[in-house]
């Protein structure tokens, strides 16, 4: 064999055995790594098993805690997810809320409700014509917000958010009561304030702070218990920001004195729709839907009523009267029998009017049940010549035999201001006394009357108008003076003398 193969085949063997010895060198690191690690494993079970039973019981509390937590944070998710979309689904078609809008004539009230709602609530031709609110105005609206916007540009009426476009979520709808702000129509003002479940107090930038009739709503809503109030600094546009801050100053004393010493104040333009957005927040924030009971035997104040017939319509197309208000306790479905009181004066006597639901509606459709909250309007088989011009203003709705007593004469407890706040002179308010005339305002209802009794605050007036109420409710008190009506106080109603009644 020549050397040369002898080096080549020695130097093969050395190849082999020097890839002998890598893999040899391989398995025994493999084998080494498998043991270090089940020795590392075996250490860490010795070390868990020889660990402290408080330290072992320490790290089970926090693993369960965290799992609770992590449970209870999807859950909420889920629960809210799930909530907002059964609000949605869910939701009855009519309003949750009657909200009023109250101030001085001519600061707003009509434009603000009209940038919320997109209607005009004064639809009446005096109304166009005088430029003014003359009757409780009335519309509807949806609030509703943008899943991904933030607060307060996140809250919006319309179906698709203005500021990403994407599809906003329903949280409430709300019903608007306008109600008129001069002082002739302070009754009228009154009459709606009954139906509201809260207000929002229109203050216009450019005039001073308190004007009469703002000073007058906003006992009105002393009188009738409502804390519930937002106060709208509107007009901003027309004043510098040295004006509207002063202004601003003005209104937080003056309603610091009042029941709405604690409501937030917004500025806005409703004009211009600047701080809409807020407003809703500031609503969503301050003024709940109030509790329900569905179950009490239904109540509706009227406060509008209508002859839907137009002229000139056939006979066999006729339909029934119209009475609208607020459900203020339980609930009416259609072809429930219903009792109108005090009803209609026959000779000597008021008759008790008695009907059948024919159809219920809001201002967002059909209904077939309608429960308390916003403004429902009932269709009935009555003679609509008794419905027409609002002539059933005033009067209650519910059962036969469940409606409270209807009136001739009125005793109640009165509780009198110390200044009559609707006139500029604020003049002292006096005891009232025999024989005077009162206007009272039960409910919707307003009616005259003279006084036939007063001791120590009681008072007994004979009513010229019954007047249907149950005990214990709140009434306002309103005396002439200089010729208009003003209010001067409240009370409770203790009883009377009920009225003549025919079935």
């Amino acid at each position: 064999m020549s050397p040369r193969k002898k080096k080549a085949s020695t130097s093969k063997k050395e190849d082999t055995s020097s890839k002998t010895k890598e893999v040899e060198s391989t398995k025994s690191s493999k084998t080494t790594k498998k043991t270090t690690k089940k020795t590392t494993a075996k250490k860490k079970k010795t070390a868990v098993k020889k660990a402290p039973a408080a330290t072992k019981k320490t790290a089970k509390s926090t693993t369960t805690k965290a799992k609770k937590s992590k449970a209870k944070t999807a859950s909420k998710a889920k629960k809210k997810a799930t909530t907002k979309k059964k609000v949605v689904e869910t939701a009855p078609n009519q309003a949750e809320i009657s909200l009023g809008m109250i101030g001085h004539v001519d600061h707003g009230k009509s434009t603000l409700t009209q940038a919320l709602t997109g209607k005009f609530p004064d639809t009446h031709s005096e109304e166009i014509r005088r430029g003014i609110s003359i009757r409780l105005g009335y519309a509807e609206t949806e609030f509703r917000e943008c899943p991904t916007c933030k607060a307060p540009t996140k809250y919006t009426t319309k179906k698709e958010c203005p500021n990403c476009g994407k599809e906003t979520i329903l949280l409430r709808r709300v019903a608007f009561v306008d109600a008129p702000g001069h002082e002739v129509l302070m009754a009228t003002m009154l009459s709606g304030a009954s139906i509201m479940d809260g207000a929002i107090l229109v203050v216009a930038t450019n005039e001073r702070v308190p004007m009469p009739q703002t000073r007058e709503h906003l006992a009105a809503m002393d009188i009738i218990g409502m804390e519930k109030v937002i106060v709208c600094q509107n007009k901003i546009e027309l004043v510098s920001e040295k004006e509207a801050l002063n202004n601003f100053k003005d209104l937080k004393k003056f309603i610091s004195t009042t029941s709405a010493k604690k409501s937030p104040v917004i500025p806005i333009s409703a004009v211009h729709h600047s701080n809409i957005d807020l407003l809703i927040q500031s609503i969503e924030e301050n003024l709940p839907t109030p509790p329900r009971d569905a179950d009490l035997s239904p109540q509706m104040l009227i406060a509008r009523s209508f002859d839907v017939n137009k002229p000139g319509q056939s006979p066999e197309k006729l339909k029934g009267g119209v009475v609208g208000g607020s459900i203020i306790q339980g609930k009416f479905s259609v072809g429930d029998d219903i009792q109108i009181r005090p009803g209609v004066r026959r000779g000597n006597k008021y008759k008790f009017l008695n009907t059948k639901i024919v159809s219920l509606r809001s201002g967002f459709g059909e209904l077939d049940t309608a429960h308390p909250g916003g403004l429902i309007g009932i269709g009935t088989n009555l003679d609509p010549a008794l419905t027409k011009s609002d002539m059933l203003v005033g009067h209650v709705v519910g059962y036969s035999d469940s409606l409270p007593p209807s009136w001739d004469t009125l005793e109640f407890e009165s509780h009198l201001m110390e200044r009559v706040v609707g006139s500029e002179s604020q003049s002292t308010v006096q005891n009232i006394e025999m024989n005077e005339n009162l206007m009272l305002s039960v409910g919707t209802a307003k009616t005259v009357g003279k006084v036939v009794m007063s001791a120590k605050g009681n008072i007994a007036v004979n009513l010229r108008l019954p007047v249907c109420a149950e005990t214990g409710i709140r009434i306002a008190i309103s005396r002439q003076i200089d010729r208009r009506w003003r209010l001067i106080g409240w009370g409770t109603i203790t009883g009377g003398k009920e009225q003549r009644a025919g079935q």
